[in-house]
């Protein structure tokens, strides 16, 4: 056996799937793994795959292909399929399909992996080695070691899988049903993160408001943020996604009103903005229904930014019906609106059930209006923003220049050659454009007059 073991991760797709391959890394790292970037020097290469979109299925086979001389190379290398790919259902067809794969996780689910590792590896090791390795944070999740005391905002899944099953999504089908998480074991796994420099959280969910509601006399998502607000000692920022209309509650609200540790931005995705298209897409509400939301928001959360998604070309979308859905986006003055053409996803009701009769042509051509729309709305919306003075929690440095995010998740680069990551600082806005702005720090006076720039030691 190596003296060291490497492991490699390789991430498609959501949020979630982010969250996931954290998961798997503190898994392997208590083993003893430690991460390399360099997929031709690791013992375990776990591919954390997407099928939301036909192209992210395309990219995840692809990568995984890529994999197979390495594999005839050093015929040890544990390669490891994780994700939507392989759903919750079984792999039969995989393991037949692609042969050199060495163990098949469902999301959100290490266990298949480490199990084949502590099997194959770890007996070797003696047993206190082994004990002390498991014992290390036991019950925390430990961030891969390139990531402590770096990482600033991180992702902690609340709710797994989904119940709702509109017609053109997927994850019901590879993710399984609803299952919230215990409010505890989201508490412990916070605290965790806190002690390893992360600021920021986001609770994910594919309905994320309907956390708790599978458990009887389970807390309730605005439950979860009071307990997250006062109890977890070192969080500066909490965050939430993604919405439903449906379940966008008035206690919800309130509590992202109250808690001044919980940021006012909502994300609650419209989808379409005509009735015939909502009904068809299994949204279960109206048009009408997603603007008194809209209005319901802004006047409980005055300032607070709103992001949604929306899905042009869906099955028997006319031009009248698109029209609908852009006039909508325009009255209602989003701060973020992301795109998608409609892709029909194997196994689904509009795959299965709807003629996919909109032209790739049609669908360009109604992606970019949208896209030009909310270009110009965003924009606007930023230009309030100049002269301001913002609190911003910094991240990293890209390009150097250091990049964070204001309360409304408005993405500001400053210049600076102090260290800045992990700090929420005043930053006067000097330059706003539709997708991010600059800024500059404050000058501080010392006793000697002459202006500094200000940073927080």
């Amino acid at each position: 056996m190596k003296s060291e073991l490497k492991y490699h991760i390789w991430t498609e797709g959501c949020q979630m799937n982010v969250a996931d391959s954290r998961r798997v890394s503190s898994a392997l790292e208590r083993l003893g793994y430690r991460g390399t970037p360099r997929p031709e020097e690791a013992d375990v290469i776990v591919l954390n795959t997407c099928v939301v979109r036909q192209s992210a299925e395309n990219k995840a086979v692809g990568r995984l292909f890529s994999l197979k001389p390495l594999k005839k190379r050093n015929p040890g290398l544990v390669i490891n399929l994780m994700g939507c790919l392989v759903g919750v259902k079984g792999h039969d067809k995989l393991r037949q399909r692609f042969p050199f794969v060495d163990v098949f996780s469902p999301p959100s689910d290490p266990g298949p992996l480490i199990a084949h590792l502590t099997q194959e590896e770890v007996r070797s090791l003696e047993t206190e080695s082994t004990q002390r390795r498991f014992a290390l944070m036991d019950g925390d999740l430990l961030l891969p070691e390139a990531e402590r005391g770096k990482l600033v905002s991180a992702f902690i899944p609340v709710v797994y899988g989904c119940s709702h099953a509109c017609t053109y999504c997927i994850i019901p089908y590879k993710r399984g049903v609803e299952r919230s998480r215990p409010a505890e074991e989201i508490l412990t796994e916070a605290r965790a993160l806190v002690r390893q420099g992360v600021k920021e959280i986001t609770l994910l969910g594919q309905i994320v408001d309907r956390y708790g509601k599978d458990i009887p006399d389970g807390p309730k998502l605005w439950d979860l943020l009071h307990r997250l607000h006062e109890e977890v000692e070192g969080l500066e920022r909490i965050r939430f996604l993604t919405s439903h209309p449906n379940w966008m509650t008035d206690e919800l609200l309130d509590a992202v009103a109250e808690l001044p540790r919980v940021m006012p931005h909502i994300e609650v995705p419209i989808q379409a903005g005509n009735d015939e298209v909502l009904k068809n897409m299994r949204r279960e509400y109206t048009a009408e229904d997603y603007r008194r939301l809209i209005g319901k928001i802004r006047a409980r959360i005055p300032g607070a930014s709103i992001a949604t998604d929306i899905i042009v070309g869906f099955p028997g979308e006319s031009a009248a019906q698109f029209q609908d859905t852009y006039d909508l986006l325009a009255e209602l003055e989003l701060d973020v609106a992301h795109l998608a053409r409609y892709s029909p996803r194997p196994g689904t009701v509009s795959a299965r059930r709807m003629p996919d009769d909109v032209t790739e042509e049609e669908k360009w051509r109604r992606f970019r209006l949208l896209e030009e729309l909310q270009e110009g709305i965003a924009a606007e919306i930023n230009a309030r923003y100049q002269g301001e003075q913002v609190e911003v929690l910094f991240e990293d440095k890209v390009k150097g220049r250091w990049r964070g995010r204001t309360p409304t998740n408005k993405l500001v680069f400053v210049e600076s050659e102090a260290d800045l990551r992990g700090q929420i600082l005043p930053v006067t806005i000097t330059w706003t454009g539709p997708w991010s702005m600059q800024g500059a720090l404050p000058l501080a006076k010392p006793q000697g007059g002459i202006p500094v720039p200000f940073h927080n030691a």
